[in-house]
């Protein structure tokens, strides 16, 4: 089986060294030899690990592509990994990505190319690194109704917010000491705004509910608005904050649909994801018949993406050999995404409330107006004439919680909405 690698940075490397390392091994598994045909690089002349052979080295990908069986896309962003791909596809190969922009955005695209050239397309790197939750959701569990799924799937966030956590410091210094260690990169927006998550989130929404889902369809929020004070609070009322991506199903007592989103969210620090550290990525997946999975391990790296990636082109070279193919997509469920009046979320709000008698009872008039169930109410120590105040409410509908904290804002008690979480794991 030819094999070309599009891209050689530090998981295209890592696929480069275990390919020539554990070339028989992975003969033997696949049912035939893998031949590392070339490697697509934009400078060829630019700096390598010594296992890369230089000879193989190319800047023509597009040439490449046609003298191979797999092609291991890892290029990243849409162009020209899109164009690419479906040239792969439409020329007979299998197509192995770790491409999660991609895939988010033309994962239809993708799939039908497949489809029509009788070949594959496989992505486990695609979401949260060595952890095999691709192949979980698609495969796995493919007998099971899968209801909820929660995840950690962004290792730098989760670094940075264990940071704060552990350490006590600020967002800025967090984001510092992420980067001097390699686990952001000069330019984080990617990852600290969400757009990582929300990317993985779409994947995985798309796998687990039978339903397209792209990234246009995730609401996201990021993690710069976090204070080391905001997790502090949260770890003082039983808390943990985690960048989560929530994809949920609608039950059989509720609206017929899905909800996706992203966000900085708080779990009971008994969750099992609360103690997800470091780098680490995590997804729980709730089913049916299953219960609760937990899926864990390193979320990036080469090597560990590099192990998912030679996972995908063993089964797609053994389809070649064996005959076969990958799932193909799956979206016979069509579900609708729900909108927010039908989208239940349980929510801690924090504001800053004048230290006065009756504030109180204005905020909870507020919430019944609004139909929303107050479950605790925290309240800190007044400073400067200002109490603090933690709410956390039963499920409501997340149009009716923007109308309260829009009513919030403009109650003369309330001098501040510091933050509005969703809750998740209770």
């Amino acid at each position: 089986m030819r094999v070309a690698v599009l891209g050689c940075g530090t998981v295209g490397a890592q696929v480069v060294r275990l390919l020539r390392e554990h070339g028989t091994d992975l003969a033997a598994r696949a049912g035939g030899p893998l031949q590392l045909v070339g490697v697509a690089v934009r400078d060829a002349a630019a700096p390598r690990p010594p296992w890369v052979p230089t000879e193989l080295l190319t800047t023509d990908a597009a040439t490449l592509v046609r003298r191979a069986d797999v092609v291991v896309e890892l290029i990243g962003g849409i162009e020209p990994a899109r164009t690419l791909a479906l040239a792969a596809l439409a020329g007979g190969a299998s197509v192995v990505t770790g491409n999660k922009a991609l895939l988010a955005a033309h994962a239809a695209e993708l799939h039908g190319a497949a489809a029509a050239a009788g070949t594959d397309l496989y992505y486990e790197a695609a979401v949260a690194g060595a952890v095999p939750v691709v192949y979980a959701l698609r495969e796995s569990m493919a007998g099971d109704n899968v209801t909820t799924v929660l995840g950690i799937v962004n290792g730098t966030t989760n670094f940075i917010l264990d940071e704060m956590a552990t350490r006590g410091v600020g967002f800025e210094e967090a984001l510092a000491r992420a980067q001097e260690l390699g686990y952001a990169e000069a330019d984080p927006t990617a990852d600290v705004d969400g757009h990582d998550a929300a990317a993985k989130a779409a994947i995985l929404a798309s796998l687990a509910f039978h339903t397209r889902v792209s990234i246009d369809d995730v609401p996201v929020e990021g993690i710069r608005a976090v204070t080391a004070e905001d997790i502090a609070d949260a770890r003082a009322a039983g808390y943990a904050l985690k960048l989560l991506a929530v994809a949920r199903r609608g039950t059989d007592g509720g609206a017929r649909g899905i909800s996706v989103r992203v966000a900085p969210t708080l779990l009971p620090l008994t969750h099992p994801l609360a103690a997800v550290h470091g780098a680490f990525n995590a997804v729980v997946v709730e089913a049916a018949a299953a219960g609760r999975l937990m899926f864990y391990g390193q979320g990036a790296g080469g090597a560990p993406t590099a192990s998912a990636v030679l996972g995908d082109v063993v089964a797609a070279a053994a389809h070649r050999v064996h005959g076969g193919n990958a799932p193909r997509e799956s979206t016979y469920a069509e579900l609708p995404l729900l909108s927010p009046e039908q989208t239940l979320v349980r929510t801690q709000v924090q504001l800053g409330l004048a230290d006065r008698p009756g504030t109180l009872a204005a905020v909870a008039g507020v919430y019944g107006r609004h139909g929303i169930s107050i479950a605790s109410a925290r309240q800190g120590a007044a400073a400067d004439g200002t109490a603090r105040l933690t709410i956390v409410s039963h499920p409501a509908s997340e149009a009716a919680v923007a109308r309260a904290v829009a009513d919030l804002a403009a109650e003369p008690s309330v001098r501040e909405v510091r933050s509005v979480r969703p809750v998740e794991g209770e």
